[in-house]
């Protein structure tokens, strides 16, 4: 039967919380670095997922994002490549609604139940901005969820779903809008969340032949802390059946809220556990899930969603986070030519080299080179290597320099050499750092963003970042 045979997750290293500087609030929530999108944060969410596993046993990618980076262009084609997955898959990006995370775990379960593939990755990501302060912006969060949908090998099951589709203009983003947009609170709750979910519930409970009280953990859907006990109750759920929202710590993440609370379920689920997944935008998907006793000893993921909460940092003050994602316009004092615009010709040619992050192991010798070249330079043996993935290969800093005058958006620009453990060595910038983190040695890992966007090309490339490990530290203001 189809279900969930890997899980994975992922949230920004950084967070505004009681520590930041002019946040005026006490709230915690994820935000995402200035090279941070939807894109970037599935594919560390799919590297998560797939630690341990073959993938090129994947047959299909489902992409779900309400905040694409592109409106036509598919983003499924650049998390494969990311990912370093065959080509002879298919690949579909689901959008524009909230429910977009289950839609797209409901289309991967019927794939395979189907039979037209064996095992689809579902990478969902988002990062929704609200008005600057407002309660949208303190109640969201950015981060993302991965699952391996299989046939064989399950962790847990499907048990059955059902769906309402509801024409409801509550929240809304027009293209153009930097923010999301709402409708009057009572109306949207009442008439919208309030009433639509306890349908889709209450038909789910009717067609499997389930009460609530055999319901396990219930990843459930709600904009904010107050909405989302209080839904749960309307339900019928008590507060241990009910999975930690994450207000307070990383936020609602969109299309990715439903599927991150349902990787905090499969973290600690027992065999035979019921685990819903309740969504909520222009209707509601209610997904069953039992778990299985593979679920004890299956391999966990890289980080799972609790080693990243885990392992943050609290940005020093709000201004940088307007920086980066250009809440307001801020001076800039060094007058700069336009960055020119990326070749799309030499996007395509270099793809191995630059988003799947391959280098060369000599087969004659078995030194590795990045970027691959035609002679070894350690035995001088031509045109006899073989491809190597270096983006899931773990590193350390051999040298840097910091360039103060680069214009970058994290000045000082850290530049970085990273020798990768087993052979080979990069040259590349070093992101989510902090200046006092920097030395000789240090550990990092490979993350995939964004370098820049030109004429609407959005122009990813690998960088460095300090090994993530749950040790909470403040930034300097």
């Amino acid at each position: 039967m189809a279900g969930i045979a890997a899980y994975g997750a992922y949230v920004p290293r950084y967070r505004l919380g009681p520590d930041t500087a002019d946040w005026n609030s006490r709230v915690e929530r994820a935000v995402a670095n200035f090279d941070e999108d939807s894109v970037t944060m599935a594919v560390a969410a799919g590297i998560d997922c797939l630690s341990g596993r073959d993938r090129h046993a994947i047959d299909g990618i489902v992409f779900a994002s309400t905040t694409a980076p592109y409106a036509e262009k598919q983003c499924a084609s650049i998390v494969a490549a990311a990912l370093d997955l065959r080509q002879d898959i298919f690949a579909t990006d689901v959008s524009n609604v909230l429910r977009a995370g289950t839609n797209a775990i409901k289309s991967a379960l019927d794939a395979v139940s189907a039979g037209s593939a064996k095992e689809v990755l579902v990478v969902v990501a988002d990062s929704r901005q609200g008005p600057p302060r407002g309660e949208t912006e303190r109640a969201s969060g950015d981060g993302a969820a991965a699952f391996v949908i299989a046939a064989d090998g399950t962790i847990a099951e499907s048990r059955g779903s059902h769906s309402i589709t509801d024409n409801m203009l509550d929240h809304w983003r027009s293209p153009g809008d930097p923010f999301v947009r709402s409708w009057e609170d009572r109306f949207a709750t009442e008439e919208g969340i309030e009433r639509i979910v306890p349908d889709a519930v209450n038909g789910y409970f009717q067609r499997a032949g389930v009460v609530p009280s055999e319901v396990a953990k219930v990843a459930l859907y709600a904009p904010d802390s107050r909405r989302h006990v209080r839904l749960a109750r309307q339900l019928g759920f008590t507060e241990e059946q009910t999975e930690s929202s994450m207000f307070g710590t990383v936020g609602n993440s969109g299309a990715a809220f439903v599927p991150m609370l349902l990787v905090s379920a499969l973290e600690s689920a027992s065999p035979g556990d019921l685990l819903l997944a309740v969504s909520y935008g222009d209707g509601s998907d209610v997904l069953g899930f039992e778990a299985t006793a593979a679920i004890m000893t299956a391999q966990r993921p890289a980080m799972g969603l609790t080693g990243w909460v885990d392992a943050k940092q609290s940005l020093g003050n709000y201004e940088t986070y307007a920086r980066w994602r250009d809440v307001w316009t801020l001076d800039d004092t060094s007058r700069r030519p336009s960055a020119a615009s990326p070749s799309v010709s030499a996007l395509w040619r270099e793809g191995d080299k630059n988003v799947r992050l391959y280098g060369a192991r000599c087969r004659a010798c078995g030194y590795v080179q990045y970027p691959a070249q035609r002679v070894c330079v350690e035995c001088r043996a031509r045109d006899d290597h073989e491809p190597v993935r270096l983006s899931d290969k773990a590193g350390e800093l051999f040298t840097y320099s910091m360039d103060y005058i680069a214009g970058a958006v994290d000045t000082p620009l850290v530049v970085a050499v990273v020798d990768f453990d087993g052979g080979g060595r990069v040259l590349c910038m070093m992101t989510d750092r902090e200046l006092e983190e920097v030395r000789v040695g240090m550990p990092v890992e490979m993350s995939f963003r964004k370098l820049r966007v030109v004429n609407g090309i959005h122009n990813y490339y690998w960088k460095a970042i300090p090994r993530r490990t749950p040790a909470p530290v403040v930034v300097a203001a």
